[in-house]
């Protein structure tokens, strides 16, 4: 689950760590009433993606009449794809210099990384691309954390002078909230040292573990749904994990496991998989919903049905396919792959049934739907 910079601030917030003084407004006056009791401010489009400054987003202003004006501007932006409902009106700050700080889980690795530059304000790919040696990099020992003292040896030689000691305090609380917030990514672009010497996350980016919501009911109310196409949002009305993409090779697999190494596979021989949707568990029991939604995506050229049963039946599933594939009379092209729990039943009903022999293996059903959606 992804946050928006003024959720995130949040969190930060009640971590004790420093962040500028704002409040978020859903309306022009809300923002000029707000303006008027800070200062000048900097008037902020809330949306979970980045690049809001590129898109007109973001804006400086003085008085409270000009952050009216910016909120009136920016409120109903499109950026990204996400309407803007409301904005950020924070203090305009004096910046002296611009960090770059984050936490993630290194995958690779498989371990927490801190990640701090002196070049921020800017994408930090950018910096990582041209000039590795800027961005400096510890992994840390999830067993042991991340200390203050580990923080000032990360950034040591950096010449921050008065202000190492509170980067290093902001990036030992930035990892203290990566872990207890259970988080994916927690990034601050820019950390600013500012004309008056504090050290403060002008920006901050949070996504958390969706799996860990459920110890995260504090926060996870001001997670940032994300936009859906009308595919999507039946599919979630009906009890059905589906994600709608631009390909042209429909899946329908049991667990996620299986749905995303069938969509591996499916680009492995050149194709473009046209949807993720995981019938598994009780999901087996909505084919007739979960095969009119892949049947739905008009880019659907052909269709592959991927079982492999443990604890699950194959020969279950493969009824509920057989029933819904009846009932909505399709004519495209689809390919059958089953191993498992009651595969023998299930591929005679298949062949029974439909008329349709399933493969052997899993890449010779995918490479056939491939090549019959080209």
């Amino acid at each position: 689950m992804n946050f928006e910079e003024h959720a995130g601030k949040a969190v930060l917030r009640g971590a004790g760590l420093p962040v500028p003084q704002g409040r978020v407004c859903h309306s022009p006056e809300e923002a000029a009433e707000t303006a008027r009791a800070i200062g000048p401010v900097v008037v902020k489009a809330q949306v979970p993606t980045g690049k809001r400054g590129k898109s007109g987003g973001v804006k400086l202003v003085d008085t409270p009449e000009a952050a009216a004006d910016a909120a009136r501007a920016i409120l109903g932006m499109d950026i990204n794809g996400h309407k803007v409902g409301k904005v950020l009106v924070e203090e305009k700050a004096g910046i002296a210099r611009e960090f770059y700080a984050a936490v993630l889980l290194d995958t690779a690795n498989r371990s927490p990384l801190v990640l701090f530059s002196t070049e921020g304000g800017m994408e930090i790919e950018e910096v990582a691309a041209s000039r590795p040696d800027a961005l400096k990099r510890l992994n840390v020992d999830s067993t042991k954390g991340f200390s203050e003292a580990d923080a000032k040896a990360l950034i040591q030689g950096l010449d921050l002078g008065d202000a190492a000691d509170q980067v290093a305090a902001m990036l030992a609380g930035l990892y203290k909230v990566w872990e207890q917030r259970d988080a994916e990514l927690v990034e601050v672009n820019p950390l600013a040292l500012l004309s008056d010497g504090r050290v403060v996350a002008l920006d901050c980016k949070l996504t958390v573990d969706d799996s860990s919501l459920y110890r995260q009911t504090d926060i996870a109310p001001q997670g940032a749904e994300e936009p859906m196409t009308a595919l999507e949002k039946r599919g979630k009305d009906a009890g059905l994990k589906y994600i709608e993409l631009d390909g042209n090779v429909g899946v329908l697999a049991n667990g996620a496991g299986l749905t995303m190494t069938t969509m591996d596979v499916i680009q492995r021989f050149g194709g473009r998989p046209a949807n993720f949707l995981e019938i598994g568990g009780e999901a087996y029991t909505k084919g007739t919903e979960a095969l009119s939604l892949v049947l739905s995506n008009p880019g659907v050229k052909a269709l592959v049905v991927n079982f492999c049963g443990a604890f699950a039946r194959t020969d279950v599933m493969a009824q509920g396919v057989i029933n819904a594939w009846k009932e909505l009379k399709p004519t495209l092209p689809v390919f059958f792959s089953i191993h498992g729990t009651g595969e023998e039943e299930a591929i005679r009903l298949v062949r029974q049934e439909l008329g349709i022999e399933p493969f052997d293996l899993m890449e010779d059903a995918v490479r056939h739907a491939v090549e019959a959606a080209q």
